[in-house]
């Protein structure tokens, strides 16, 4: 039965006056969020009012702008959550916006609030409200194409009914009704909706970006039918179901529940057909019905268990794993189902740590010309396509004006630190640079012309760009050029071309020297992995890596990523305001990290100025990132 919430006030005495004043300072959490009927190019003054508005509130939490719309969730004073609900609702761009308003306790745990994002206020604009796809050059299907919005009781009555919905352009018998869970498993192992008369599917996802592969992978299983899709607030199907219905004829009749989980849940809280808890993203962790009923179970001893509270995860995907309190005591480092699906497991990793012999020197791919061909060796931790290293293969790219061998040799002690844990690949980039030399000031004030500057000695090491300036016109046989002008600090910005021929000799290493798990990458070495980030989607099959270390990094070519537009595990190591980095500024790098998702991106600050830095504590920051992937 439906629960009517609707409350009439006949009388106010000054106990029920207080009393219901006292619930206005009770602390809630505001979840919302709204597709624009058409886009805002220019976001200035909603990011304005946000600011402005939660700040004077004292509301905390994350607000996310994009062009087509808003995602918010804040946290504070119920009295400040309904005065923000007020000034939203005065925008008329809001107008049909579902507020979700939730009294509850104030945040307990320092941990899970920080986790969160409920210890400051985020407004931030981003390129989409969800990421779809971990690819930002694909295109997101439209919005407007979404499934049709069920209400919490006709989502309810479709259950009961077992899912006799029918198009009425097509009575055809034979289509089933299908529930599509389209949250991520660690949400799913504590609740999820049940009905004995209707097939639920369960992607198994670590993350919502790989629901469009599984969606690819299981579309049989959806074609010709009524797919009934649900999320925690709704705005995960909005997009997942536009995504469904773009693929045609079969996928039209798709439906998703309006309000998600949290309003069908205030509609019924008995459950209904929700078993278990709601996982949310705020402090609360998670919200429960009237029933009871544990789903969940401990990762380790499989007793009921359905707690996230103390943020365990999983030492190589950091997913969110459930482990009971017995069990925490027991063990410290845990291992997802996924992880083990995949063959991780905790002894290899013992056996890695304990592992005190000698590695070997990184490795440096040597180029050697061939017919106009460059012939790359095999890599020597392949085995008949097998691996046998039990260390991470990283991929070093160096900066301009380079080349592998000087940065293997200015990388050293990196090695050394990290040899437990990873090998290093150096490899050239592919554009050859002639030889140019700057002339010495202070020999022109003791009355030597700059052309009387004696130049560098004739035996030097080729030095190589993965990215060119404009008028580049490849490598010189004329030896040593004197430049024409002082060389310029901020040349990298000017050095936008050669893109294509890097990525094609990449493909090649990565086809004749790979597999690498990761791409550690300098200066602009480190903008050319960047680069290579924004089109992994494209670049499946090919160029596949699961992580990046960007060191002194900058954007280039870069212009259509927003913030957080890039979904992949990357670690930041740049110099702080005092880092002494003369040739890439601080603001630069912390520009490139804000490209990265929030969730998935750390940094490393440093005042060492233009290097990778190996002294404690940067060093134990660089092997925690690298243990995530072992």
């Amino acid at each position: 039965m439906a629960a009517n919430h609707s409350t009439i006030i006949l009388s106010q005495n000054p106990e029920e006056a207080e009393e219901r004043q006292q619930e206005k300072e009770d602390y809630g959490v505001l979840l919302y969020y709204k597709y624009f009927n058409t886009p805002i190019p220019d976001l200035q003054h909603l990011l304005d009012f946000y600011n402005s508005n939660c700040n004077s509130l004292s509301l905390l939490g994350r607000v996310r702008l994009s062009p087509t719309g808003v995602n918010v969730t804040v946290g504070g004073k119920m009295s400040a959550l309904e005065k923000h609900i007020e000034a939203v609702k005065s925008n008329s761009l809001f107008e049909g916006t579902d507020f979700k308003l939730a009294s509850c306790h104030q945040p307990l745990n320092d941990k899970v609030a920080r986790e969160c994002g409920f210890t400051s206020l985020s407004v931030r604009i981003v390129k989409e409200l969800v990421t779809l796809s971990s690819n930002p050059l694909l295109k997101s299907p439209e919005i407007s194409n979404a499934g049709r919005h069920l209400s919490a009781v006709e989502f309810h009555s479709v259950l009961q009914d077992a899912g006799k919905i029918q198009d009425k352009s097509n009575s055809s018998s034979d289509r089933r009704l299908i529930l599509l869970d389209a949250r991520n498993l660690y949400e799913t192992r504590i609740g999820k909706f049940q009905n004995v008369n209707v097939k639920t599917l369960d992607p198994q996802i670590r993350q919502y970006s790989d629901l469009p592969s599984w969606i690819d992978d299981n579309s049989e299983q959806l074609r010709g039918n009524s797919i009934l899709m649900y999320c925690t607030g709704g705005i995960r199907c909005e997009m997942a179901s536009a995504y469904i219905k773009s693929k045609g004829v079969g996928f039209e009749n798709v439906f998703q529940l309006y309000g998600g989980i949290q309003r069908y849940l205030e509609q019924f809280p008995d459950g209904g057909f929700f078993k278990g808890k709601n996982f949310v993203f705020d402090h609360r962790v998670s919200v429960g019905s009237l029933d009871s009923d544990v789903l969940g179970t401990c990762l380790l001893c499989g007793s009921s268990y359905d707690d996230y509270s103390s943020r365990c995860r999983c030492r190589y995907c950091r997913m969110l794993v459930l482990v009971c309190d017995g069990c925490q005591k027991k063990s410290p480092s845990y291992i997802c189902e996924l992880c083990k699906r995949s063959g991780k497991c905790v002894d290899s990793v013992s056996e890695m740590e304990d592992d005190n012999s000698e590695a070997s020197e990184p490795a440096e791919i040597k180029l050697v010309s061939n017919s106009n061909q460059r012939k790359i060796p095999s890599s020597p931790a392949l085995v008949n396509g097998s691996r046998t290293s039990k260390r991470l293969r990283i991929l070093c790219l160096h900066g301009f004006r380079q080349n592998a061998s000087g940065f293997k040799g200015r990388s050293g002690s990196l090695a050394k630190k990290l040899k437990a844990l990873a090998e290093l690949v150096f490899v050239n980039a592919p554009h050859e640079l002639p030889f140019i030399y700057q002339p010495c000031l202070a020999d022109h004030h003791n009355g030597i012309s700059p052309s009387q500057d004696p130049c560098p000695p004739k035996v030097c090491s080729k030095k190589f760009a993965w990215l060119v300036g404009s008028d580049y016109q490849g490598k010189s046989d004329a030896g040593w050029t004197m430049a024409d002008v002082p060389f310029d600090l901020l040349q990298y910005q000017q050095q936008t071309e050669g893109f294509d021929a890097s990525l094609a000799y990449l493909r090649t290493v990565f086809s004749q020297a790979g597999p690498f798990d990761g791409i550690l990458g300098f200066s602009q070495g480190a903008a050319m992995a960047a680069l290579l980030c924004g089109q992994l989607g494209k670049l499946k099959g090919d160029v596949d890596f699961r992580f990046v270390i960007l060191c002194s990094g900058f954007a280039i070519n870069m212009e259509g990523f927003q913030q957080g537009s890039i979904n992949l595990p990357s670690l930041h190591i740049f110099g702080n305001g005092k880092g002494r980095d003369r040739q890439i500024n601080s603001q630069t790098s912390r520009h490139l990290a804000s490209l990265f998702e929030d969730g998935c991106s750390e940094i490393i600050e440093h005042d060492l100025g233009h290097i990778i830095p190996t002294q404690s504590p940067h060093i134990e920051r660089i092997k925690n990132f690298l243990q995530r992937f072992l």
